[in-house]
């Protein structure tokens, strides 16, 4: 694939936001799509792959855009708990020449969608119970096909200032109600070592802050 975009790329995401009162998004989308080494580092583990995904919490489906761009042809679900973001995705996707790509509101802890592929989860396990956490790793697992990645990222929790900032980070993001929900669990290395493990999927943990201030690591559990 094409990792990482051009800026004619990137631009051509952005724009799928720039209608009447939707300025907000297309600044978003423009800003995290320039500096969140996310998703590059999503479509580098993708890359070879013709497996379908599934993107839970996925907002407003900017990894499927990018995916897109850089080359990922095959279908693409975004699945999110705020049906704002969903339409918005919705919208961006009737504006595109994109094919294969669906967005879907529901809420992660009552299940998922039906997949056998990759499956991405970004930035949301801080808002789950520990137990939730493990039951959705779980659910999420089964849903990763042979050869398939379950590629997540999330911040750790640990005694880092990354960490305190990555709290920081969250709290912000509730208050001024980009996110509707407050952090509430931070997960450590061991649940995606155990539950996971214990899935059959051998797992990695690598450092993405890139050159952000926040705690992110990247997880990938792969079914060999």
């Amino acid at each position: 694939m094409k990792v990482p975009l051009s800026t004619q790329s990137l631009n051509r995401i952005a724009r799928l936001c720039s209608i009447r009162n939707k300025r907000w998004e297309r600044c978003y989308a423009s800003m995290k799509l320039r500096s969140d080494p996310v998703y590059a580092a999503v479509a580098h583990e993708l890359d070879g792959s013709a497996l379908p995904v599934l993107d839970i919490g996925c907002g407003i489906g900017l990894l499927s855009f990018y995916l897109r761009e850089a080359g990922y042809t095959a279908d693409i679900a975004g699945f999110d708990y705020d049906a704002k973001k969903i339409a918005c995705a919705q919208s961006m996707v009737a504006r595109s020449d994109y094919t294969g790509l669906s967005f879907m509101t529901g809420d992660a802890r009552q299940g998922l969608p039906e997949c056998s592929g990759h499956v991405v989860i970004l930035d949301i396990l801080q808002f789950f119970t520990r137990d939730e956490q493990a039951a959705l790793l779980r659910a999420a697992a089964a849903r990763v096909a042979h050869g398939g990645r379950l590629i997540i990222r999330t911040g750790l929790q640990d005694d880092s200032w990354r960490f305190r900032i990555t709290v920081a980070g969250d709290w912000l993001a509730k208050l001024t109600l980009w996110m509707k929900s407050a952090p509430v669990c931070y997960p450590d290395r061991e649940l995606f070592e155990s539950v996971l493990g214990a899935a059959g999927l051998r797992v990695r943990l690598l450092p993405l802050w890139g050159a952000t201030p926040f705690n992110n690591h990247l997880v990938v559990a792969e079914r060999e």
